[in-house]
């Protein structure tokens, strides 16, 4: 009779999560997995296959929630205000989420474009924030917020360069101050 595991497996999941956002794929070994997972070696291989199996799982996590907290955020009384909304609320995290950066900008960082499996991932999670990004500067564009004539496709762009540049930044230390003026200047930036 198989024996049953003692644990949840989506509180595990985030345990190695938080690994992988510290030190990132390479640097994590399977005795730090084990040792922050709280589970023995042959359950971490039945429940969650091997690292790398496990690492994309947690990415697509670490991706999907990311995503779905800058979306719960990209409100307000105007599209303009949506976006400024999103990039504050960012810039308010805590300091020790800060710290880790974004695991998503991390995984560019440690493989580029050269892994198929992680850039399907970001790209999934890159489209989803993408599509309502440029909806609001659409609605923006047609109310009047912004000029008419602005393209809508490169402003997305610039508000997606403007979040990754945010996030290495507050890995790199800086203050929520200074990140909440980088956010208020890009926003005024799309009004011109």
């Amino acid at each position: 009779m198989a024996r049953q595991k003692e644990f949840d497996r989506v509180d595990t999941l985030n345990k190695a999560l938080e690994v992988f956002w510290q030190k990132g794929y390479a640097a994590t070994s399977t005795s730090d997995l084990l040792e922050a997972m709280q589970i023995g070696r042959q359950s971490l291989y039945d429940t969650f296959g091997d690292k790398r199996t496990l690492y994309l799982e947690a990415l697509a996590r670490y991706n999907e929630d990311s995503v779905t907290e800058l979306l719960r955020h990209l409100k307000g009384d105007t599209p303009l205000a949506a976006i400024d909304n999103m990039l504050q609320a960012f810039a308010s995290r805590p300091k020790r989420d800060n710290a880790k950066g974004c695991m998503g900008v991390n995984a560019i960082s440690e493989f580029g474009t050269s892994d198929e499996e992680v850039n399907a991932l970001r790209d999934a999670s890159g489209k989803r924030l993408h599509r309502a990004v440029e909806a609001q500067l659409r609605e923006a564009a047609s109310s009047g917020e912004i000029p008419a004539d602005t393209d809508t496709t490169q402003a997305t762009a610039f508000v997606a360069a403007t979040l990754s540049g945010m996030k290495i930044s507050a890995k790199a230390g800086a203050s929520i101050a200074t990140l909440r003026a980088i956010a208020s200047f890009a926003v005024q930036g799309l009004r011109s």
